[in-house]
């Protein structure tokens, strides 16, 4: 793979302008204003939970061979990984059967295929649904913890919200700034076509998360599933 000129935008502002209406779309879909606003009980935080699950999976699956890769190499820092934080979570939020009933929605399956997709044949796609998902970790999903913790009398940091602490990193703010100059590196190993193919899969990775939380909104309607929430064993209301 040859080295190409730096473009003029580097490649973490071409993704994040590329993608600035889908990723707005996303976060502020009902299901997650509805989450925000403390409209929604504690069996739909469970749930969001249990679908994120297959997508980090999914993300994490293949990290041997693309922490090889030129291109993904550099960003599969093993401090982002949240498979285990998310299994913890649900042991709390779902008791310790969960995985006997825990099924994936028809757009958390897809979201799922495509990344393991992805992996597989072209990894700088995989990196547009890598970036999508860790560095809006880092960012709002504090804000979903601090929803959670209050909404749901979770423990702060503690079980049920472990999914959004991230132990190893001392410097949220330190750390996305070195995985945007990575991500700005990588993107100076491909050519203009294929940033904007990749520029091109960050849409459509905040429309699959999109799809996902309009599934979780039919499912779990604000109002009855603020009540639902109120005798959920894992936590109580505010």
């Amino acid at each position: 793979m040859s080295v190409h000129a730096p473009v003029t935008a580097p490649f973490s502002v071409q993704l994040r302008t590329a993608s600035a209406e889908e990723h707005q779309a996303a976060e502020q879909s009902s299901f997650m204003s509805d989450l925000l606003g403390g409209r929604l009980g504690i069996q739909a935080y469970t749930d969001l939970t249990a679908q994120l699950r297959y997508v980090y999976r999914a993300l994490e699956a293949h990290l041997d061979t693309l922490a090889r890769h030129p291109v993904t190499g550099p960003l599969t820092d093993r401090a982002l990984l949240r498979t285990a934080a998310i299994e913890r979570d649900l042991d709390h939020l779902a008791g310790p059967d969960w995985r006997d009933t825990l099924t994936p929605l028809p757009a958390t399956a897809a979201c799922a295929e495509r990344i393991h997709t992805l992996a597989t044949d072209w990894p700088a796609g995989y990196l547009a649904h890598h970036y999508t998902r860790y560095l809006g970790d880092l960012s709002g999903g504090q804000i979903i913890r601090g929803v959670a913790e209050r909404t749901f009398g979770l423990a702060r940091k503690g079980d049920g919200v472990r999914f959004y602490v991230f132990e190893e990193i001392d410097n949220p703010a330190a750390f996305k700034r070195d995985y945007r100059a990575k991500l700005d590196a990588a993107g100076e190993l491909l050519d203009e076509a294929e940033r904007e193919r990749v520029a091109a899969e960050c849409k459509a990775a905040f429309g699959l998360n999109g799809a996902i939380f309009a599934e979780l909104a039919e499912r779990h309607p604000a109002g009855l599933s603020h009540l639902a929430g109120l005798s959920h064993p894992a936590g109580r209301q505010a």
